[in-house]
């Protein structure tokens, strides 16, 4: 068996088993930063698993580069897979991933493609901000002059942040908040670019099948 087709059935049988993990992860890493009232032992189980759930990425990193035997190579086509094993706050994107097997589980996709990159970007979206707003909250609360104090100021935060809208209101203060500011604008750009990309071939189309199926002078 050669090593293309081998690294294509790990990743098959990874897929759903690394999405769940993410799951695992995200609810983990909330229930840590937003219940610090919780009984020790409970936050030492959620520190367990954002580690076990880490360590399961590292893993999988690990065997398909290894099947890849491709080095430098696997890592410049694989970048987001990367980037996830570097950031623990990228791991939710994996979900995204669990979402398309769902839409193919019967071959083909079950939306367009337009519909995809829309609900896709969508999902990410979401996940991001949720993550991002989490993160931000562990560091900024308590922090010397932060204006975002509750996980409210937070979410809403990192919904400005994602739509690029950026009011100014609350903003981070520390040295991570803005980093991961930094972060969440990047990729707010880019969704937003693929969502309204994505919507505009859409319409053209449209427009295009309905000039065409217009009857002769009119």
């Amino acid at each position: 068996m050669d090593r293309d087709s081998r690294q294509t059935r790990w990743e098959q049988r990874t897929e759903v088993p690394l999405s769940v993990a993410s799951l695992i992860f995200l609810g983990a890493y909330a229930v840590h930063v937003l219940a610090p009232g919780l009984p020790g032992v409970w936050h030492d189980v959620c520190l367990t698993l954002t580690m076990a759930t880490w360590g399961l990425f590292v893993l999988d990193y690990g065997v398909r580069w290894r099947l890849s035997g491709r080095r430098l190579g696997f890592v410049r086509a694989h970048w987001l897979d990367t980037l996830v094993v570097a950031l623990p706050l990228l791991r939710p994107l994996r979900i995204v991933r669990l979402y398309e097997v769902v839409q193919r589980r019967h071959g083909e996709p079950r939306l367009s493609l337009h519909a995809r990159v829309i609900t896709y970007a969508g999902l990410s979206t979401v996940l991001l901000g949720f993550a991002g707003a989490l993160a931000v909250y562990q560091h900024e609360r308590g922090a010397p002059g932060a204006t975002i104090r509750t996980f409210g100021d937070s979410v809403w935060w990192a919904c400005s942040t994602l739509a690029t809208v950026g009011y100014g209101d609350v903003t981070p203060v520390t040295p991570v908040g803005r980093l991961i500011a930094v972060g969440l604008m990047a990729c707010g750009l880019a969704l937003l670019g693929a969502v309204t990309g994505s919507f505009s071939s859409w319409l053209i189309q449209v427009f295009s099948r309905e000039e065409d199926e217009r009857p002769p002078g009119r």
